[in-house]
């Protein structure tokens, strides 16, 4: 499975930018997908996850202004960010899974299937 992200950039504070990740499976109605990001010199943190059936997760730090989503027949997965701020300055990176049950989608150390990331920079 190879996974494609783009969309990164530099913009503003208050700015918006949307993140694709795009698929090489036309199966991937059958699978979870998520976002995950890691700033400078900070720990990879989840920021959304989708599962199989539309459910989904957001850290606290990014509710109301992040939304994920997917479109099934594109086999891509997006990450529309607006409002952003320099806290959301790090590199993104996509992941998918066909085989996390439900009950973990939001897990993102059950996926095996990474992306390359993308570099999102906020200036204040």
């Amino acid at each position: 499975v190879q996974l494609q992200a783009s969309g990164g950039g530099l913009v503003q504070a208050g700015d918006s930018l949307r993140l694709s990740c795009a698929v090489s499976r036309r199966t991937f109605s059958q699978y979870a997908a998520l976002w995950s990001r890691q700033g400078p010199g900070k720990e990879r943190e989840l920021v959304a996850a989708i599962s199989r059936s539309g459910g989904i997760t957001y850290a606290d730090s990014v509710k109301g202004r992040f939304t994920i989503s997917r479109d099934n027949a594109k086999s891509t997965v997006y990450l529309q960010m607006n409002s952003l701020k320099p806290d959301d300055t790090a590199v993104y990176y996509c992941a998918v899974s066909p085989s996390v049950i439900q009950s973990y989608y939001a897990d993102q150390t059950r996926y095996s299937y990474w992306g390359q990331g993308t570099q999102v920079t906020v200036s204040s």
